[in-house]
């Protein structure tokens, strides 16, 4: 059996931090997807979920330079979970999602 991990998000850029590693570029930057539900009680309601992308430049990922606030992307990739310990002992856990396919696309396409 074949072990399947992949997402495709589409959303705006949040905050973005461009960075250099080993001669190539990285982008860590956050992506706001939204959803618009029916409450239990009829009612308009918007869940918002913010994620934490990895993109290192290469095939299928655009110009991380005209990553910005506000741009909008689509994106597919994988999770990964990371784990570290603080100072304090104290274990954390956080996802992130590393990009394998990154453009910026229209606000029509949205």
């Amino acid at each position: 059996m074949e072990h399947i991990n992949k997402i495709e998000l589409r959303g705006n850029v949040g905050s973005v931090r461009i960075n250099e590693h080993n001669g190539k570029k990285v982008a860590n930057f956050s992506v706001v997807t939204e959803l618009l539900y029916k409450s239990r009680e009829g009612a308009p309601a918007l869940e918002t979920t913010w994620h934490n992308i990895v993109a290192w430049s290469g095939k299928d990922i655009c110009n991380l330079d005209l990553i910005t606030k506000g741009t909008p992307v689509h994106l597919t990739g994988r999770v990964r979970t990371n784990r570290y310990t603080t100072s304090e002992g104290i274990e954390k856990t956080f996802d992130e999602i590393l990009a394998n396919r990154l453009q910026i696309v229209s606000e029509e396409e949205m």
